[in-house]
């Protein structure tokens, strides 16, 4: 018990602390009627991030219709924090079912005594809390330029008559006044940390959710294998094995189940994430390249912040590309493990009996983007470029 605890805290932890600050962590040992309650964290930072980040993003990318450059810049911030807003949202809204699913992932942890299975699971797990890191780490990276930028700005400019904040709007008070302007500019430092953080944590809470399932796919697929030997060699009866395949067959349907749960919850924002990722890469590239040809006078801070910014983008959609690629291996590669084993030494009619599991994994698990496109490592390639096509299109318009 002591064990499983510590592993399914090793594998959830950074997932698990992030969307516990965001009020949104579908807590598997809490009473399933809390699953879908407003926390008070989640309702100030949907606010935060609606009023103080979103808006005024969307209103100044309005007023500069017309101007290529300053509609690319508040266009591109937009997104990310369109897409933080979508993913806080749907996390919360989906609460239950993920509950219900972490119960699962718990349920699994519990059960698995097996030390090679055990070690399977922390491996796949080690490889989810590595992807994680790098997102973090280039949100890191990101924020430290953002930050860096925007005080430098409020120190140039708290004793100028026109302060300026992070994201300029016209808000209901007077944000000449002070202390409404520091408060303000805080508000907004705080939203753009948020955007970030949002789009870090539930990006690797659905990778390790996905990892965890290719693990008991691994598992599940050994099982089956050491099932098929022992009755090879005898060691077990033919009505033991159909009932040991039975519950093998659960099993695989069960895991199925829990793919196509995470798909449904999270295939729409998605879609919106992988239309906005095209782009943001176009409109973070188009940026740095009109900065270092057109301007002498280089920010070095602003070029760094671009490209890591860039970074984090490609990043993120490298998670969920890698994920879904090895889990579509994976839930296919169970055809082949039937295949592998040793069918041949079994009687015809318990060989016919792995037909239906191997039918069945002929068909693998995805995650997909609103049903019109399946993450793989392929759609990671054709995304990157598809956005430098769209740069390209960009810049002939500016010419």
């Amino acid at each position: 018990m002591v064990n499983s605890t510590a592993h399914i805290n090793y594998a959830f932890s950074l997932s698990r602390k992030g969307l516990r600050i965001l009020g949104i962590w579908p807590d598997p040992f809490a009473p399933m009627s809390e699953s879908h309650q407003y926390s008070l964290r989640l309702l100030i930072i949907t606010c935060i991030l609606c009023l103080y980040v979103f808006m005024p993003q969307v209103t100044n990318m309005i007023l500069a219709w017309g101007n290529v450059t300053r509609m690319v810049e508040n266009i591109a911030s937009a997104n990310y924090s369109m897409l933080a807003l979508c993913k806080l949202v749907c996390t919360w809204y989906h609460g239950k079912t993920l509950r219900m699913l972490m119960t699962s992932v718990v349920t699994d942890w519990m059960i698995s005594k097996n030390d090679e299975d055990r070690s399977t699971m922390l491996n796949i797990a080690r490889h989810g809390r590595t992807l994680s890191f790098r997102c973090y780490i280039t949100s890191s990276g990101a924020l430290l330029f953002y930050l860096y930028i925007n005080i430098m700005k409020i120190y140039r400019n708290i004793h100028q008559p026109h302060w300026i904040l992070v994201y300029h709007f016209a808000y209901f008070y007077n944000i000449r006044k002070s202390p409404n302007y520091e408060i303000t500019y805080v508000i907004q430092l705080l939203g753009g940390i948020y955007t970030a953080f949002i789009n870090s944590t539930v990006d690797s809470f659905i990778s390790i959710l996905l990892l965890h399932i290719c693990a008991q796919l691994i598992n599940l697929r050994s099982a089956l294998n050491n099932l098929v030997d022992e009755l090879a060699k005898k060691s077990i009866s033919s009505a033991e094995f159909k009932k040991r395949l039975a519950t093998i067959t659960v099993r695989h349907e069960h895991l199925i189940s829990n793919a196509k749960t995470i798909d449904d919850c999270y295939s729409t924002v998605l879609f919106i994430n992988m239309f906005a990722v095209t782009f943001q890469l176009c409109f973070q590239a188009f940026q740095i390249f009109t900065m270092i040809t057109s301007n002498l006078n280089i920010s070095v801070m602003r070029v760094s912040f671009l490209s890591f910014y860039v970074l984090l983008v490609i990043s993120h959609l490298y998670i969920y590309c890698y994920s879904a690629e090895r889990l579509l291996i994976e839930s296919t590669s169970m055809a082949y493990g039937m295949y592998e084993c040793k069918w041949y030494d079994i009687s015809p009619k318990d060989a016919k009996n792995l037909m239906f599991m191997a039918y069945r994994s002929t068909i693998p698990l995805k995650l997909t983007a609103g049903k019109f496109g399946t993450f793989s490592l392929e759609m990671f390639a054709t995304t990157v470029k598809t956005s430098m096509g769209y740069l390209s299109a960009l810049l002939t318009m500016m010419d």
